[in-house]
């Protein structure tokens, strides 16, 4: 176990070197797509695997915000790249990349969360405060951005005016913003764990691994740069390859946004999930609903920069398919959290709902 730790701990330090070489070497040549593909993925879980370090050290609940802002510049990158890339595609990509990212957390990531936590502790609790507010947070700012739009007159929907556009990217910031300051510091509380786990049920709080030294972390902060600067400029060099190869499948435009949220979301996925394992809910819930904030948070306001800046217009607005699964996956996911603790069931409800959201994305 000791020796994969070890090569896992290698590989994490090597990628973001790699990907900084070879963005560095994509301004002079042209790159295999495939060996660009793989160097990206590769990156992209360094990167994460280098902001859980920075988090450990600093611990809850910074740790969760700093996976989720590394998690969330990624995306912004991904997508801010791809619509400078591909102007004509890029009036939905930030729709449909936020939205498959919001369904990505509220269903698949929480459906795994509670259903892998439950199998194993039977029954799990978590703080009913701050995830009711995260909830409450997330459901202003995913009805705002991706739903308001349709019902605006100023223009016609689904876009928003340039002055619409303004006003709701300060709302996202002020909301998150706002929603960082109580979790750090006026309530951190509410959304630390109630108890330690004991997880090997010795009736013995788990003692967790030592948190990494300064010299530790500062590589890993320094790691963790190099696999966002590799991430952006990789990103542009695949974009086209994804289009083409999407469109030999015949896919529908929104998948590329879901592709975009998988890759984004699974190595904090992997970690929300060893979380609720460890009896650790209250961790795992942070982090799903911490990312779904920051992601609507953040990058609706720095594609809505972007818009303003370049005079690209965006479609923000989703269609009614879509709408109703988002309204229904906020409404279970209320119900789910509504009195502290889960079960198996709530998360098969979830996982169905993501494959409800996954089928009808592919068959519209």
């Amino acid at each position: 176990m000791t020796a994969k730790l070890r090569l896992a701990d290698r590989t994490n330090d090597i990628f973001p070197i790699l990907g900084f070489v070879a963005a560095l070497a994509s301004f002079a040549m042209p790159l295999n797509s495939w060996m660009v593909a793989v160097i990206l993925m590769g990156a992209v879980v360094a990167a994460v695997h280098h902001a859980e370090v920075i988090a450990h050290r600093v611990g809850e609940p910074f740790g969760t915000l700093i996976l989720a802002l590394a998690v969330t510049v990624i995306e912004v990158g991904l997508i801010l790249t791809l619509m400078q890339a591909e102007p004509e595609k890029a009036q939905t990509l930030a729709r449909d990349t936020v939205f498959a990212a919001v369904m990505v957390i509220l269903n698949l990531l929480m459906g795994l969360c509670l259903l892998s936590g439950a199998i194993r502790h039977h029954e799990q609790r978590f703080q009913r405060t701050g995830i009711g507010a995260a909830l409450a947070t997330l459901t202003v700012l995913t009805v705002v951005t991706l739903v308001l739009p349709n019902f605006t007159s100023s223009v016609p929907g689904p876009f928003y005016s340039e002055t619409q556009l303004g006003f709701v990217a300060a709302v996202s910031l002020i909301l998150y913003g706002t929603f960082t300051l109580v979790q750090t510091v006026r309530h951190r509380d509410y959304f630390l764990p109630e108890a330690d786990a004991d997880v090997d049920g010795d009736g013995e709080p788990d003692t967790h691994a030592a948190p990494p030294t300064m010299q530790r972390t500062a590589i890993s902060g320094a790691l963790l740069l190099a696999s966002l600067f590799a991430v952006v400029l990789l990103a542009k060099n695949l974009s086209p390859v994804m289009g083409a190869l999407l469109a030999d499948w015949g896919a529908p435009p929104a998948v590329l946004g879901v592709l975009i949220a998988a890759l984004i979301l699974a190595p904090e996925g992997l970690a929300a999930v060893r979380a609720a394992k460890a009896d650790r809910l209250q961790t795992s819930l942070n982090l799903a609903l911490g990312s779904a904030l920051a992601t609507i948070g953040l990058t609706i306001p720095a594609v809505a920069i972007l818009s303003i800046v370049t005079d690209l217009p965006i479609s923000l607005g989703l269609d009614a398919k879509s709408t109703v699964l988002l309204f229904l996956s906020l409404i279970v996911s209320v119900q789910t959290l509504a009195n502290g603790r889960t079960t198996v069931l709530q998360g098969v409800i979830h996982l169905m709902l993501f494959a409800i959201y996954l089928f009808t994305t592919f068959v519209p």
